[in-house]
């Protein structure tokens, strides 16, 4: 099963504070514990929302230029992971190493997977 984990914004992410060096170290030894377990597909941090751009796909064809607000849950980074189900996903969550400056939060949000279409109705 894969699944996208989301790292939701946080002040200090929105504010372009890039982490300590020794938040980078410890993030990149789970990082290396991900690839090492076969887990981790691909990831990577996000600019904050000012540098982003929203695309209105209703007809008025606007878009909005960033920054967004904290309430919309602007996104700083994610992973793409390959995992037997949610709970290991879950498991592997719960490691992810936070700092006062974040991640506070993790959305797992599993993909669709080329059989779940092949059920769909007309």
């Amino acid at each position: 099963m894969r699944v996208m984990v989301l790292v939701k914004a946080t002040e200090a992410s929105e504010a372009g504070r890039m982490p300590t060096p020794e938040f980078l170290e410890t993030m990149g030894a789970y990082n290396r514990e991900l690839v090492e377990a076969g887990i981790m597909r691909d990831g990577a941090g996000l600019r904050p929302t000012r540098d982003a751009r929203r695309v209105d796909l209703r007809g008025e064809g606007g878009t909005a230029d960033g920054p967004f607000p904290a309430e919309e849950g602007p996104v700083s980074g994610f992973w793409m992971w390959e995992v037997a189900d949610m709970e290991e996903a879950t498991a592997w969550a719960r490691r992810c190493p936070t700092s006062p400056a974040g991640p506070h939060a993790l959305e797992l949000r599993p993909l669709y997977e080329p059989q779940d279409y092949e059920s769909a109705e007309d």
